[in-house]
């Protein structure tokens, strides 16, 4: 067995060799220093030496040997061209073409025997170098055999000529990259420029464009070599953008069908390169992306046609329509992705065509608006003429007789598989649909009645379909929802659109009052008609579904209930503040409906609409003080009536501070000036609510129950002593401060003893300040400093047992409540 030696020992051992450790450590440093000394006296006689470790690889020969040939190689190139552009002309015509034929083959001989020798770095440069001289000799061959030729035309010669001879000298030395993209870049220019050289006009530069542009598409498609596929694809997606591009300029310019049938062809043809490039595609991403892009192209060739045959106020329904006859791909057998970018462009062109009529259905919701400063001035004479709120541009949809919506509302025919475009359209049907009836009455300039019913009908058709989603489908949320906002905004619109006439105003609050307290009505019974094994189901879904609903058609309902007894009020020709006592109704039946709901999730939102009816009721009144202070008493009985639900017991406080509010506005229309007239209605009810609190809880500060209620009285009053000339309110006063002091003295309560003390102290001396005067201005004027010298001393004299006194003070004030 190991014996450890005592602590103390083993303690004493570990310092011993810790000093040892250190005194080595020590001479070791110092020998080090001595050893670096020495070497930089003796100076770099030698190489720095080299950790231990395996020995670095010698330098790559064929690494340095790549550099060199680079350097010659890009020098003898500089001296080509240097050549070429300065000493050209002090040789003959044989001696230029000997020297250019000379230069070029060995610049393009050198990369196949460098490439024997595997130096492939160099064989690319030489090789970049080489294809850069026969652009040169392109050069020197127009500047001095051709001189008289169309540079364009010379130009699109050369750049096909020079793609081929590049393509073949890659092909031909397999192992080099350049040549070929080189070739594919090249390859884009022939055509361009021979229509240019031609002057053969748009339609054929733009289908030389598109020609390229396959070209293209077809070495993305199937070349081989990676660096060809990558330029090419560059090269398709540029040149067949700008190709399509100049395809559907050229169909927006056409005025006749047969310039759009021009125009529609080539947009037919980029349509057909790009839906080769779905087909044969391998990424999904490109294959829907193209596709799109195809379909996009289609419904513009075909829209553009027909647009032509047609009025102008028709080219986006037909657009439209083409873009909708994309959905028959959708049930096709054609590659899913191909079928979905299809579908993709069908949706593109219907969201443009319901971007193209929103601003229609936002005039038909927003005009109406106008009416808000003309009330009841009269019924215009169409639908039309109602929208005060013009467009700052002309719209077709706006002009007679042209019918609107009908375009929206052909893109429900889509039937997506995705479940994110079956949400989209199971909410953007709705939407589409409502933006079509809103729309609907002014472009077809209905009569005014008939455009109010509609709006009506729109109203009552959306609230049902509210209701029925929300019975049938509790756990889907958003189609009721939907439903619902679009429902309230028609009655918003509705509203504002009827206030051309007193009739229209009273009967169509009237009807949207019934229609959304129904659809409040039957939502409610709907979600509480579940069956007793599915009662926990119904009640969860029930907040996520039926209470929404029920939400905002109650909201609404109490908001159209609150809008009707005004107009009603107006209508009977009520002053402003008695149609604010005939609003009062509202929420009176709606503290009546939250009390009979109970604990429903729907009780707090009528509540609160409640209080905001008995607001704008009270604005109504305020400018009659009887009446006001009326309209106030009567929503303090409301608040008490909701005060005595044992769940709704702190409204008692606002139902007290209406009826205080009552009462001060009634003694300002009195003209009562005493302060006390409206502070003690307010102290009285706060004390005894601060006695009940005490006896509930002997331990609160008689500064929470106490403190603000006599304050409430003592501070305003004392502020009127101060400035009243007379003697009867001091007396009162100090009379009332002076039974607070007794009274918290004996029951040992702080607040009422410093408040009541205070406020007796601050009346004393108001009331004794005019004698003090006189006594101070009899005596000499030495005798006051002397009384307060004298009165020092004593305190100095007294000073610990002062002291004393006051931790007294201070200890029997902090045993008080």
């Amino acid at each position: 067995m190991t014996n450890f030696p005592p602590p103390a020992e083993e303690l004493r051992l570990l310092d011993r060799e810790l000093r040892q450790l250190e005194a080595h450590r020590t001479l070791l440093l110092q020998r080090r220093v001595w050893l670096l000394g020495v070497l930089r006296a003796a100076g770099p006689a030698g190489p720095p030496p080299r950790p231990a470790g395996p020995p670095a690889p010698a330098a790559a020969p064929p690494s340095a040997q790549n550099v060199l040939l680079t350097l010659g190689g890009v020098l003898l190139t500089v001296a080509a061209i240097a050549f070429t552009v300065v000493s050209w002309g002090h040789l003959g015509i044989g001696g230029r073409s000997a020297v250019l034929a000379a230069v070029t083959l060995a610049a393009l001989a050198v990369p196949a025997l460098l490439l024997r020798r595997a130096l492939r770095s160099t064989a690319e440069a030489v090789a970049g170098l080489a294809l850069a001289l026969t652009v040169l000799d392109a050069y020197a061959l127009r500047y001095v055999a051709l001189p008289d030729t169309d540079a364009l035309g010379y130009a699109a010669g050369a750049s096909a000529v020079l793609a081929a001879l590049w393509a073949g000298y890659g092909l031909l030395l397999g192992g080099l990259r350049l040549p070929l993209p080189a070739a594919v870049a090249t390859a884009q220019l022939p055509l361009v420029l021979w229509a240019g050289a031609a002057d053969a006009g748009e339609h054929a530069v733009t289908a030389a464009l598109l020609v390229t542009a396959a070209f293209d598409t077809a070495l993305a498609l199937w070349a081989g070599v990676r660096s060809v596929r990558v330029v090419a694809t560059a090269g398709a997606c540029v040149l067949g953008l700008w190709g399509a591009a100049g395809a559907g300029w050229l169909s927006v310019q056409a005025t006749d069908p047969a310039g759009a049938a021009r125009a529609g062809v080539l947009l037919l043809f980029a349509a057909v390169i790009a839906l080769a490039a779905a087909w044969w595609a391998k990424v999904t991403e490109v294959t829907t992306g193209t596709a799109a892009f195809g379909g996009l192209l289609v419904v513009a060739a075909s829209g553009g046609v027909l647009r032509t045959a047609l009025p102008a106020a028709w080219t986006v329904p037909v657009h439209l329509a083409c873009g909708v006859a994309l959905l028959a791909v959708a049930r096709t057998a054609l590659p899913r992705p191909l079928r979905r970018g299809v579908v993709a462009a069908s949706g593109v062109v219907q969201g443009l065509a319901v971007l193209w009529a929103l601003p229609v259905t936002g005039v038909a919701l927003l005009g109406p608006s106008g009416w808000a400063t003309r009330v009841w001035s009269g019924a215009p004479s169409d639908a039309r003429d109602a929208l005060l709120v013009e467009l700052p541009f002309a719209h077709p949809l706006l002009a007679p007789p042209r019918p609107a919506g009908r375009p929206p509302r052909r893109a429900r025919r889509r039937r997506p598989r995705a479940p994110a475009a079956r949400r989209a359209a199971r909410y953007g049907a709705p939407v589409l649909a409502w933006s079509a009836a809103v729309a609907l009455p002014a472009a077809l300039r209905l009569p005014y009645a008939a455009g109010v019913s509609a709006q009506i009908v729109v109203t009552a058709v959306l609230l049902a379909f509210a209701v029925r989603a929300a019975s049938a489908a509790p756990a889907r949320t958003g189609p009721a929802l939907t439903a619902s906002v679009l429902a309230l905004l028609s009655s918003v619109s509705v509203v504002f659109l009827s206030l051309a006439t007193t009739t229209a105003t009273l009967t169509t609050l009237g009807v949207l009052t019934a229609l959304h307290l129904a659809a409040c009505v039957r939502t409610v019974r709907a979600a509480a008609s579940p069956s007793d094994t599915e009662t926990d189901t119904a009640a969860g879904t029930e907040t996520g579904t039926a209470a929404g609903t029920a939400v905002l058609t109650a909201c609404a309902a109490l908001a159209l209930a609150t809008a009707l007894a005004c107009a009603a009020g107006a209508a009977w020709g009520l002053r402003p503040e008695h149609t604010g006592l005939l609003t009062l109704t509202v929420p009176a039946l709606a503290a009546l409906a939250a009390a009979r709901l109970g604990r429903h999730p729907l009780t707090a939102p009528v509540e609160i609409m409640a209080a905001a009816s008995g607001t704008v009721a009270v604005l109504l009144a305020a400018d009659d003080a009887p009446t006001l202070a009326l309209a106030l008493s009567l929503c303090g009985l409301i608040a008490s009536g909701v005060a005595l639900r044992p769940d709704r017991r702190f409204v008692g406080y606002a139902a007290g501070a209406l009826f205080v509010l009552a009462s001060w506005v009634r003694l300002a229309s009195w003209e009562v000036s005493a302060p006390e007239a409206y502070t003690l209605p307010v102290t009285v009810p706060v004390l005894l609510l601060g006695l009940l609190r005490r006896r509930r809880d002997p331990g609160t500060s008689s500064w929470t129950a106490y403190g603000p209620g006599l304050a409430a009285t003592l501070l305003p009053s004392l502020a009127a002593a101060w400035s009243d000339p007379y003697w009867q309110r001091p007396l009162l006063l100090g009379t009332a401060a002076l039974a607070v002091t007794l009274a918290g003295a004996h029951h040992r309560l702080r607040a009422p003893l410093a408040l009541g003390g205070s406020v007796l102290a601050l009346t004393a001396l108001h009331e004794l300040a005019p004698y003090i005067v006189q006594v101070v201005d009899a005596l000499p004027r030495w005798l006051p400093p002397a009384l307060a010298g004298l009165l020092l001393l004593a305190v100095g004299a007294t000073y610990e047992q002062r002291l004393r006194d006051a931790r007294r003070l201070r200890n029997a004030l902090g045993r008080m409540h």
